[in-house]
């Protein structure tokens, strides 16, 4: 389990103190996969740069495992930091290193034989799908197959937890679902708990079981993904979430109303019904769903007629329906 308690970072620069984090309050469970997004600037890197002491917590405390790495020797520090693996944006992998070279590298590191390296790096390799790339350089690679090999070295010593910062901002949109699947295959076969920091929200809903929000260096949101995605309540979740249809919002006609859909009633056809019962024409200027866990979540914005008796029957129908909605300005 990672804990983070009243945790704060801040930095000097010419301007005067920069505060990157502000008391940070963050419980991630053994097991989970734990998302972190926020803008560029919102102090997420940092965050999780601070889980592993990369950078030192200018106050507070990162517990693992029930240790206060904060308090921790240099070289309990280092142990610990075996458990904790860390994937990033740019692969970081050495160039002029074979694949399976770069995979052993951290064993190597550690004192492992070469042999025995080579033996382990070869089995994280069929892990990752590239045991047929153990002799290419990275050179040689895409920029999908670089990540599955930084994702091979970070497995190599073990660890309980991998941190991904920004791992699949590079990718293009297929091959980040190929490396996030890999991700959640990882999690589920092998137990690693997994952090997860983006700015795509798309991300967050693909593989994470929870989210942090961060906007301007405090966490301003935590949740289950489906209780965030459906019904954000900070100002920041709504900008990530629901950044499409600002332009459908602007379109003239009559009162615009959310649908929101929280994952019950998903095989039932609700919104046929409304329009067969009240005969009203509905537009639909919006949608947004996703599949989480075998239901549906997401949103829907649609324009009811401009003849305000037919408005009224729809308004009168929502509110004896189960489903949930809002007016939108």
């Amino acid at each position: 389990m990672i804990e983070l308690k009243d945790l704060c970072k801040t930095f000097n620069a010419s301007s005067g103190t920069v505060e990157a984090l502000k008391d940070i309050n963050l419980t991630i469970n053994d097991g989970e996969i734990f998302g972190i997004i926020g803008l560029s600037g919102a102090g997420k890197s940092t965050l999780v740069r601070c889980i592993n002491l990369l950078e030192r917590p200018t106050y507070g405390s990162v517990i693992i495992d029930g240790k206060d790495m904060t308090q921790l020797s240099r070289s309990e520090l280092l142990k610990m930091r075996r458990s904790i693996s860390m994937i990033f944006q740019g692969f970081n992998l050495l160039e002029q290193r074979s694949v399976l070279r770069n995979v052993t590298f951290p064993l190597e590191i550690s004192g492992v034989k070469l042999s025995d390296a080579k033996k382990k790096a070869m089995e994280l390799l069929k892990i990752v799908g590239l045991e047929q790339k153990a002799a290419a350089y990275p050179a040689q690679l895409s920029g999908g197959q670089k990540q599955r090999v930084a994702i091979a070295r970070a497995l190599a010593t073990d660890p309980r937890y991998l941190l991904c910062d920004e791992a699949t901002s590079a990718l293009d949109p297929n091959t980040t679902r190929s490396i996030l699947e890999l991700l959640d295959q990882i999690n589920q076969t092998l137990g690693v708990t997994i952090v997860v920091i983006t700015h795509e929200m798309k991300v967050i809903d693909q593989i994470c079981d929870r989210v942090a929000v961060i906007d301007q260096s405090r966490i301003a949101e935590v949740g289950k993904v489906s209780d965030v995605f459906t019904n954000p309540k900070s100002e920041i979740a709504r900008e990530l979430i629901l950044p499409q249809d600002r332009a459908a919002l602007d379109t003239t006609g009559g009162q615009k109303l959310r649908l929101i859909f929280d994952g019950n009633y998903s095989q039932e056809p609700l919104l046929s019904k409304l329009i067969l019962e009240c005969q009203a024409p509905i537009n639909i200027i919006f949608a947004d769903t996703k599949e989480y866990e075998g239901a549906i979540y997401g949103h829907m914005i649609i324009e009811l007629p401009s003849d305000y008796r037919q408005a009224d029957k729809v308004i009168t129908w929502l509110r004896s329906s189960p489903i949930k909605w809002k007016e939108e300005d």
